[in-house]
């Protein structure tokens, strides 16, 4: 009888296993298409209206910000209210960090984080490239330091609003994707979670 269920819990197992490093060539494509036109689009504005040498709007946790709203989009942090959000308080408080210790940075790098991702948590818009965001404002250019908190607009919003409206587009190309997805990511962690309680 145990090894009954010990071969059952195993089948199981690998069967969960198969399920999620399953490859996926069309999900690949749009997660490729997807993040491509979304930073290039930011790319294009900055290079727009600034020179090569001021980069202002491509930021480097926009980067972060397009694996999870490209690559992950059922996950809990990839949906709108995280992704706007999370940059959105993360970059506020990085630049009023910044302009009360301008030249302590042992004291604004790490409060500035460790703020963030507090105030992330008590308005549920955890989003973890914000912590990036709030980290440039204390240790990016001082072309991005001179912006104030005009660095919350752009390039922050601007970016993010453009990531968020060509998610929503290519997302949303195929049936098996769906952008925004609420709580299905949860759900199926959830269940995976009961499989395994289940077959121990």
């Amino acid at each position: 009888m145990p090894t009954t269920k010990i071969k059952r819990s195993y089948r199981k197992t690998r069967y969960i296993l198969y399920k999620e490093t399953l490859i996926d060539y069309k999900e690949h494509f749009w997660s490729f298409i997807g993040s491509f036109v979304g930073i290039g689009l930011i790319a294009y504005s900055q290079s727009q209206q600034f020179s090569h040498q001021d980069i202002v709007y491509l930021i480097g946790s926009f980067g972060a910000s397009s694996v999870l709203v490209y690559g992950i989009i059922e996950s809990p942090f990839s949906q709108p209210r995280n992704l706007i959000g999370g940059h959105l308080i993360s970059a506020f408080i990085g630049v009023t960090v910044h302009y009360l210790f301008p030249d302590t940075i042992y004291i604004a790098a790490p409060l500035a984080v460790s703020l963030s991702i507090v105030l992330m948590q008590i308005t549920k818009t955890l989003h973890p490239p914000g912590g990036a965001t709030a980290l440039i404002a204390i240790i990016g250019t001082q072309k991005i330091k001179d912006l104030g908190y005009w660095y919350v607009l752009s390039p922050v919003l601007t970016g993010v609003l453009i990531l968020f409206f060509t998610a929503l587009i290519f997302n949303n190309m195929t049936p098996s994707r769906k952008y925004p997805a609420h709580s299905t990511y949860h759900k199926r962690y959830l269940k995976f979670i009961k499989r395994l309680r289940r077959n121990n």
